[in-house]
Parts: structure tokens; sequence; C-alpha cells
């Protein structure tokens, strides 16, 4: 088995065909999203096949080591997490194609006027750890090629 991350934008990812913003949608639309969304991760513990899943907060800090004492703390810009990153599924799954089926199948949760949203998930395999640090540098390279 391998485990993915289904990765979910709240901006960054190319426009989706339902591309309506949540403050856009009645309470009956949010309802039904997130009903899906429970769904689809109950469906997933059933199977074994989930790992985790959580939803984020749009509030955070950035955080860094400055010597000995307490870290600074500021608010931002953080566009690389907080402006973006929505949330996550984690999975355990037999094959990359049970990966890339599970991810479209997240992708057609309900938005807007309750059509599918169609958004794009980053879907990303864990790396193994029997992976070498060679070995990872290796795939570290492969990817920004």
């Amino acid at each position: 088995m391998a485990k993915y991350l289904m990765l979910k934008h709240y901006r960054g990812a190319p426009t989706a065909p339902n591309d309506a913003p949540m403050n856009e949608w009645s309470e009956a639309e949010m309802d039904a999203h997130f009903a899906y969304m429970d769904a689809f991760v109950g469906r997933l513990r059933d199977s074994g096949e989930l790992v985790d899943s959580q939803a984020l907060s749009p509030e955070g800090s950035w955080v860094r080591f400055d010597g000995e004492g307490r870290p600074p703390v500021t608010d931002g810009p953080f566009a690389e997490t907080k402006d973006l990153v929505a949330g996550w599924v984690i999975i355990d799954v037999d094959t990359h194609d049970r990966a890339l089926e599970l991810a479209a199948e997240l992708s057609a949760a309900p938005g807007k006027d309750g059509r599918p949203i169609g958004e794009w998930l980053e879907l990303r395999p864990f790396l193994s750890p029997a992976v070498t640090s060679t070995e990872a540098a290796d795939i570290i390279d492969r990817e920004r090629r």
C-alpha cells in the first residue's frame, strides 16, 4: 500500500468549473458540501483507506528559530499555506490509479447551485521510509525540472 496526500486549495490551483467562493453559497449548499465530505471520509474509513482528514482554519502564524529564547512570530504573508491550503485527506491505497480515482471523487464535491465543484486537488505520494537521502534528493531534483 502507498500513502498519498490529497491537498485541497483555497486559491492557487487552476480555476475550477464551478468556482464560486463559499461566501456566495447558500446555507443549504454549504450543508450539502460538508455532508458530501463527511460521507466521502466515512467511506474511506470503512474501506480502511483513510489515514487522516483535516480542514484548516485560515488563521496561522509564521514562526522561525532565531537563537535561544522565544521565536519571533509574525502574521504573514502566508502565500504558501494560509492563503492556499484549505485542508487535506491522507489515504493509504493499493495503487496510484486508486489514488487518482479517489481524488477525482473528492473533486466532485457539490458547490454553488449543487453542481460539482470540479476543483483541482494536489495528489502527492509520501516518500517511503526505505528511500535513502540520495534517492530523495534525486526525486526532488526530478520534480524541480
